[in-house]
């Protein structure tokens, strides 16, 4: 073997050798990564806004796979999660989907009905009220021709909140004028007698408006604090 061929053999097995040293230090960087990202799981996207109190299903969302040390511990990872559910805020189109973002829509109680009224946006506790809230129930009623004063009322007290609808355009109309505006479908878990309660103010009251209970408390009226006149601030 001359001296030309002795230093092709070398450069070769030079070549051979940094590609092996190549070769390592790729496979060094992928396993580095993987230490790093470690395995994937599975987590669910949100396809579009979802708008508060609004009832869950599958098809709101999408699957999707990422690292699981990049993944929130309140992440939901299996759909059957969200049975039974709602959106407790508004879930933003993109956004991952966790557990705290929803909550479970209460249920009636042995002896309770479900009653649904449309509250007026000004009367009511705008944005506050939500599902599983207590509220108290106030009715106004105008004064009769024979001189009877017009009375504020409590029809329902500690009344519990099962849902919370979107807020709808509606036409409010009286003697003189028709004004548009809005107003909030809220559904209510109640007795027989405070349905009717109920019923009977949404008919007859001048307004009704909704007052939030403070959670933990729930104070009970007395009678004479069921009724107000403005004589009684004489």
């Amino acid at each position: 073997m001359n001296s030309r061929q002795r230093r092709g053999v070398i450069l070769l097995l030079l070549s051979v050798l940094c590609a092996l040293a190549a070769f390592a230090g790729v496979l060094s960087v992928i396993d580095d990564v993987n230490s790093k990202v470690g395995p994937e799981v599975t987590a669910y996207r949100i396809k579009d806004r979802v708008a508060p109190y609004t009832p869950l299903k599958a098809g709101q969302f999408e699957k999707i796979s990422m690292p699981e040390r990049w993944l929130p511990a309140t992440a939901v990872t299996d759909l059957d999660q969200i049975n039974g559910k709602i959106a407790v805020t508004t879930l933003a189109s993109g956004s991952l989907l966790q557990s705290d973002m929803i909550v479970a829509r209460p249920a009636l109680q042995p002896g309770q009905q479900e009653i649904a009224i449309m509250i007026d946006a000004a009367t009511g506790v705008a944005g506050k009220i939500t599902p599983g809230a207590t509220v108290n129930i106030y009715a106004t009623f105008a004064g009769e021709k024979g001189g009877q004063a017009a009375q504020s009322k409590v029809i329902v007290s500690n009344a519990r909140v099962l849902d919370v609808g979107e807020l709808t355009p509606i036409s409010q109309r009286n003697d003189r004028t028709s004004r548009p505006t809005e107003a909030v479908p809220i559904t209510f878990a109640l007795s027989t007698v405070d349905t009717q309660r109920v019923a009977y103010a949404e008919s007859f009251a001048e307004h009704v408006r909704l007052a939030l209970v403070a959670p933990g408390s729930e104070p009970t009226l007395a009678p004479g604090d069921r009724t107000y006149t403005l004589d009684k601030d004489k």
